[in-house]
């Protein structure tokens, strides 16, 4: 039997997904410093309300409150015991809101990096981070989650090693890593080489692409590098809501609701199928994105110049790629 997240894209042309899990439990009250996993067992009504203002939004895909649920992380929190109670609820939660919409909406069992370097420049082993996710996979399955959403990644062995990992756990996924330097990830990863990482994997992701980074803008500048490869898998679009400020003592995005609007749009014509918001995205965002969404006719790829009117400019001059232009593309079949 398919798993309902490939059963959704067979049938639609492009799928609505979240928002922000952190900006939407700091306008709850988590505070900084504060491990927002642990909310999932002391704070349950809360996380209910953060899954369903985006199902109530339009959301087809949810995140589940669980990006920092590995043992690595949980252990600044003296909570590296708890990883299965706290993914289980994060999981059995999502899956409570998502079976009362009487719509399709898909659980996705949110994963984040470990939080620390593998090896040869850091301590952590490859088969040590196989086991640290494959623990909060099975916990996540166990919960009831419909697949597991890798993101915010940098490095390619941690990418490799989560689908090690959700291939044990006998899980599909979906995989989004972070090109926030200049075009490329932390650990200088750009946007073809990570379509070459998951053309090789021997347990392939349902879909792949770019969550948080810097700005929406650049975020479509690698969603376009994904395109120009002739990537075969559905491509996912998570950008920002616009550009972090500090203000008054907090950090606001300031996107608003009708440039999110924009961005989605604009990031269906780029190649994206699945398509959300990460930091500074709130339900009023992501209502407009699907309004924007179900009135848009697809156009063709938009240019960078179209990109950066509507959203704003990049960054930085640079791709990731070595110039300033997308990379070629190479004679491949597209996913539609």
């Amino acid at each position: 039997m398919a798993d309902a997240l490939t059963t959704m894209l067979t049938h639609r042309d492009w799928i609505l997904a979240d928002g922000a899990t952190g900006t939407n439990l700091f306008n709850m009250g988590l505070m900084s410093g504060d491990a927002p996993e642990l909310w999932n067992v002391t704070e349950q009504d809360k996380i209910r309300a953060l899954y369903k203002g985006s199902v109530d939004a339009g959301s087809d895909l949810f995140l589940t409150n669980s990006f920092g649920g590995n043992a690595s992380r949980l252990k600044l929190h003296d909570a590296q015991g708890r990883v299965g109670e706290l993914n289980r609820a994060a999981a059995e939660i999502g899956r409570e809101i998502a079976d009362a919409t009487g719509r399709d909406v898909i659980v996705a069992g949110s994963v984040g990096p470990t939080g620390e370097i593998m090896e040869p420049m850091g301590s952590l082993t490859y088969s040590g981070a196989v086991e640290m996710f494959h623990e909060q996979a099975e916990a996540l399955k166990e919960g009831g989650a419909d697949v597991l959403w890798l993101e915010t990644i940098s490095a390619p062995e941690e990418f490799k090693a989560a689908a090690e990992a959700f291939q044990k756990a006998d899980m599909p996924w979906c995989g989004t890593m972070s090109f926030d330097t200049a075009g490329r990830t932390m650990m200088g990863l750009t946007s073809a080489a990570l379509v070459d990482l998951v053309d090789k994997l021997p347990h392939k992701p349902l879909a792949f692409g770019a969550n948080c980074g810097v700005g929406a803008s650049d975020l479509l500048r690698t969603v376009l590098g994904f395109a120009a490869q002739g990537a075969e898998i559905p491509i996912v679009a998570k950008g920002n809501a616009g550009i972090p400020k500090y203000v008054d003592g907090h950090i606001h995005y300031d996107g608003t609701p009708a440039l999110m609007g924009d961005y989605a749009c604009l990031a269906r014509d780029c190649g994206a199928t699945i398509i959300g918001g990460c930091c500074g995205t709130t339900p009023a965002h992501l209502e407009q994105m699907r309004a924007r969404l179900e009135a848009h006719e697809p156009g063709a790829r938009p240019t960078l110049d179209q990109i950066t009117a509507a959203l704003g400019a990049f960054s930085s001059a640079s791709d990731g790629t070595g110039d300033d232009t997308v990379a070629p593309r190479r004679n491949r079949r597209r996913a539609r």
